[in-house]
């Protein structure tokens, strides 16, 4: 026994020991310390199924974000049932909805028809469509379907004044709203690595010039700007897809600047490192300095500048489709489904109308506490 022991002892003592003296590289401990972001980690949770919901919107959502249902405009959510005459159940179920209309108010009126039930199911069939762009099916996650096998509308986020599922445009306004910020990154952030890296790796008059340009962006009102084109792309005849990417561009074209400005002092103090000097003592040129030995030194800022500047995007463009300046029909995103919602007495009427916004609120929280993690993750004084 004691021999055993001993033994178990050594091997102890030298895993205490490799634990000790084990080497990590830097990504292992940028994502051990993203890993004990408690909060970090559950916006990340966030992001993810927020984005799984608008890649594949059209499976998640009942109907099409067109389809219309006239006899439900403005249908209030509908109630899940888990209680019959014969008790609880596990099944969850709803009642066909009939419209009606007070005598008095003459507001409309939704009863339900408790003659049927129509049970919740995972799986079933109903408009086709093509799933991510390129296969037609007509599955879909879930539907409410009788016994029989007759169905009934089913509007978990209730209607708007078309009768149009709120759930499906939801899902697929994510799409857009969720779509804004990375696309800003992908135009503004080439442009913000190009003239910062150059501004500074070369300095003097180079710098001059370009510090110059990139205050004029950043002396420009955005909000005022982005609302007057907005207007004139409307005006223009174009279509949709033509006026979205008219946002993002003018959204990449005013929010380059700042983070520019920001590169610039890296490069500035990376530049004067040992390494660098090394690299041209070589022979090595310049373009191979600034792509192999000073931009991996800036890219986890650029990480963490893309996680942070995307709830600004998303709250821009949201701010310009609630006032009908942004994404505009037959497209939709959850700051053009709140366009509906700008009458008070229509909110008092109709509360469900505010759903997108919830959504706003959620995805903008979740991309911060996934860029704070991810800040205090590449923060080298925080790495263990």
């Amino acid at each position: 026994m004691a021999w055993l022991r001993s033994r178990k002892d050594k091997k102890l003592e030298r895993e205490v020991g490799e634990r000790e003296y084990v080497s990590r590289s830097q990504g292992e401990m940028i994502w051990r310390a993203f890993r004990r972001h408690r909060v970090g980690n559950v916006g990340t949770v966030i992001v993810i199924l927020l984005a799984l919901g608008a890649i594949f919107a059209e499976f998640v959502a009942p109907y099409h974000y067109a389809t219309q249902f006239r006899q439900h405009s403005y249908a209030p959510p509908s109630r899940l049932h888990f209680r019959s005459e014969a008790g609880f159940t596990l099944r969850p179920f709803v009642y066909n909805v009939v419209r009606s209309f007070d005598p008095t108010t003459y507001q409309a009126l939704f009863e339900e028809d408790t003659s049927k039930r129509y049970y919740m199911r995972f799986f079933v069939r109903a408009e086709e469509y093509r799933l991510l762009g390129l296969f037609k099916t007509n599955v879909h996650l879930f539907g409410a379907v009788a016994e029989d096998g007759t169905t009934a509308p089913m509007f978990l986020f209730g209607t708007d004044q078309f009768g149009r599922d709120l759930f499906s445009r939801t899902m697929i306004g994510g799409r857009i709203s969720l779509a804004v910020g990375p696309l800003v990154i992908l135009f503004s952030m080439p442009i913000a690595v190009v003239m910062g890296g150059l501004s500074g790796f070369y300095g003097g008059g180079m710098d001059m010039f370009l510090q110059r340009v990139g205050e004029v962006f950043m002396a420009v009102p955005g909000l005022p700007i982005l609302l007057a084109m907005g207007a004139a792309l409307g005006g223009l005849g174009l279509s949709s897809t033509q006026v979205f990417l008219g946002i993002i561009i003018a959204l990449s074209l005013i929010s380059w600047a700042g983070t520019a400005r920001v590169i610039r002092g890296q490069v500035l103090a990376i530049r004067e490192m040992e390494f660098v000097y090394a690299a041209k003592a070589v022979g090595s040129r310049d373009l191979r300095i600034i792509l192999r030995h000073i931009t991996p030194n800036v890219f986890s800022y650029l990480i963490v500048s893309a996680t942070l500047l995307i709830p600004g995007m998303m709250l821009t463009e949201a701010a310009l489709s609630f006032l009908g300046y942004g994404i505009r029909e037959p497209m939709t995103s959850w700051g053009q489904l709140l366009n509906a919602a700008t009458n008070i007495g229509g909110i008092e009427q109709h509360p469900w109308m505010l759903i997108p916004g919830v959504f706003i609120v959620i995805g903008v929280l979740a991309f911060n506490f996934m860029g704070d993690a991810l800040r205090d993750a590449v923060d080298p004084y925080s790495i263990v």
